[in-house]
C-alpha cells in the first residue's frame, strides 16, 4: 500500500505517519510507502524510515506530480489556518481551496487513466459550524445540523467538503470526510491558528513560560487530543463506505471543557507554579471567533465506528507530558 499524507511534516501529519508506521498495516494491507508532501522536509527520525518518501515544496506546485504517481490512500491534511486565512485572505485561498481542487483534480486524472480511485481522507473542521442570523447554532450540533461558517477558514473547509463528496459521487476518488475538534494539547511553537492558545495555555506553563488567554475562563470550546484525532483519521480510512453513511463529512468525538476546567487540569498535573504563568488579556478578534465555534456534539456517527471522545481533560495533559517528557520543566 503507497499513501501519500500532506502537511506531512506538521505535527499531525508525522503523528500520523509515525502511528501508521508502527502499525505496519491500513484497512488490512501492508503498508509499503508513506510520501510526505509538505513545504518543509519530513523530521529526522521519518527520514530515516526506508518505508517514508518527502516531497519538499508548495502542494500546489506539487499536485499534478503526485497524481500521476497513484496513491491507494491519501490522507489531506495541508492547510492555511484560521487566522491566516482572516489575515490574509489570498493565502487562505490559494492554499485551501486552489491546492485542494488541484491535488483532487490530480486524483481524478489518474482514475480517468486506468487506476484505481484513491482512498481520500480530508480533514475538515469544526469551524464549518456558526451562528449564522437565520440559521442559529443550536445548543448541540448533531450529525444533521446544517454547516454555516462564519469565517474563512470554515468556508473554505466546507467547500472542499462538496468537492470530495461530489467527486466521490462521479467515482473519480472514494472520498470521506472528517471533521476534526480543536487539537490539544500540540507540541511545539504557537501556530497562526485562533486556536493556538487552547495548546499554549497548557504547553508553555509545564514548560515554565508565562502564557496569555484571550478568552474569559468560562469559555467552553470542544477539544481532543492528539492520539484521539489520529484514532479518528484512522477509522474513517478503514471504514466501509456502508459503515461511513453516506458521503456527508463525519464529525469526530469531542470533549466539552470550559477554560477554567483546562487550567484545573493543569494545576493538578502541573502545580501551582505552572497555572501561575497563564494571565488574561481579553482580545476580541479571537474571542468571535472561537466563541463562534461549537461546543458540544452528538456522538451518533462516530460511535458507530467505535470511537469515543477523551475521557477527561486531566487524561489530554497526563498523555501531553507523557509524550514530551522534554519539554516539561521539572517540577
Amino acid at each position: 500500500m503507497k499513501l501519500l499524507i500532506t502537511g506531512g511534516a506538521g505535527f499531525l501529519g508525522a503523528r500520523l505517519a509515525r502511528t501508521l508506521l508502527a502499525r505496519k498495516t491500513l484497512a488490512g494491507k501492508a503498508i509499503d510507502t508513506i510520501v510526505l508532501a509538505d513545504l518543509v522536509a519530513p523530521p529526522a527520525d521519518l527520514a530515516a524510515d526506508a518505508r517514508i518518501q518527502g516531497r519538499t515544496g508548495a502542494l500546489l506546485e506539487q499536485a499534478a506530480e503526485l497524481g500521476r504517481e497513484g496513491f491507494d490512500g491519501v490522507f489531506h491534511l495541508a492547510s492555511a489556518v484560521s487566522a491566516e486565512c482572516e489575515s490574509d485572505f489570498d493565502l487562505g485561498l490559494r492554499s485551501n481551496l486552489d491546492t485542494s481542487r488541484a491535488l483532487l483534480d490530480a486524483l481524478r486524472a489518474h482514475t480517468a487513466a486506468g487506476g484505481t480511485p484513491a482512498r481520500f481522507v480530508f480533514a475538515s473542521s469544526v469551524a464549518v459550524f456558526g451562528s449564522d442570523a437565520a440559521v442559529p447554532l443550536p445548543e448541540v450540533v448533531r450529525d444533521n445540523t446544517l454547516p454555516t461558517p462564519q469565517s474563512s477558514y470554515g468556508i473554505h473547509k466546507f467547500i472542499i467538503e462538496q468537492l470530495v463528496a461530489d467527486y466521490t459521487r462521479k467515482g473519480h476518488i472514494d472520498g470521506r470526510t472528517a471533521r476534526l475538534m480543536t487539537v490539544s494539547v500540540r507540541p511545539g511553537r504557537p501556530n497562526g491558528a485562533a486556536s493556538s492558545f487552547l495548546s499554549g495555555i497548557l504547553r508553555e506553563p509545564l514548560a515554565g513560560v508565562a502564557s496569555v488567554c484571550p478568552v474569559s475562563a468560562d469559555t467552553q470550546v470542544a477539544l481532543a487530543s492528539p492520539a484521539s484525532t489520529i484514532d479518528g483519521l484512522i477509522a474513517v480510512f478503514e471504514a466501509s463506505r456502508e459503515d461511513f453513511g453516506g458521503r456527508t463529512a463525519l464529525n469526530l468525538p469531542a470533549l466539552t471543557v470550559s477554560v477554567q476546567e483546562m487550567l484545573d487540569a493543569l494545576q493538578a498535573e502541573g502545580g501551582e507554579a505552572a497555572r501561575a504563568l497563564v494571565s488574561f488579556e481579553p482580545n476580541a478578534a479571537v474571542a468571535a471567533i472561537v466563541g463562534g465555534w461549537p461546543a458540544r456534539f452528538e456522538q451518533g456517527r462516530s460511535l458507530k465506528l467505535g470511537l469515543k471522545p477523551d475521557a477527561d481533560f486531566r487524561s489530554v495533559v497526563r498523555q501531553y507530558m507523557q509524550d514530551n517528557p522534554q519539554a516539561i520543566k521539572a517540577q
